[in-house]
């Protein structure tokens, strides 16, 4: 799920709040939120998997893009992400009921709604306290509110420079 463009530059500076840090950013004209992640699939599934999409029964709701932290924990950071509050449990857990029967990979955590904003390559041992120092200055951070009224299936092709992504189909929810 893309988010509003109008939050691209607020994206950008936070992003530079980390800019001393050891970070492969992500580009902030396609940070998004997975709904679910599903690998590699044959072509000839796109078709049967946007189908079970389009059978979503999920009413359109407000998002807030607000808050932000680290996987897996603060002392050891992988990821920095933009937190995303709303009806985004109920949206998850229909996607994963409709993409039961093509038997993806099951996460092992809980879904958390998210943006990742970086992955982290390297910190050295007192990168970590100024990481979390920031981290503890931007916690409340409100980028604002969206409305999350589709689903997009995406293909992502990895370059050297990152990836790209290519809508395949859009499920719109109502």
């Amino acid at each position: 799920m893309e988010l509003d463009p109008s939050f691209r530059e607020e994206i950008r500076q936070i992003q530079e709040r980390f800019s001393e840090f050891d970070l492969k950013f992500v580009n902030p004209e396609i940070v998004h939120i997975t709904l679910k992640f599903l690998g590699d699939i044959k072509e000839s599934m796109i078709a049967p998997v946007a189908d079970a999409l389009d059978s979503i029964m999920c009413e359109p709701f407000e998002a807030k893009i607000k808050g932000i932290g680290v996987f897996p924990k603060p002392s050891n950071p992988k990821v920095l992400w933009l937190g995303a509050t709303g009806n985004f449990e109920t949206l998850h857990a229909e996607v994963e009921s409709v993409l039961k029967p093509f038997k993806f990979k099951e996460e092992d955590r809980a879904f958390t709604a998210h943006a990742t904003l970086a992955r982290v390559k390297f910190l050295k041992k007192y990168q970590k306290n100024a990481l979390e120092d920031i981290l503890k200055e931007l916690k409340d951070i409100e980028l604002g509110s969206m409305r999350v009224d589709k689903v997009l299936l995406k293909k992502s092709t990895l370059t050297p420079e990152g990836p790209i992504y290519e809508t395949l189909h859009k499920t719109y929810l109502d």
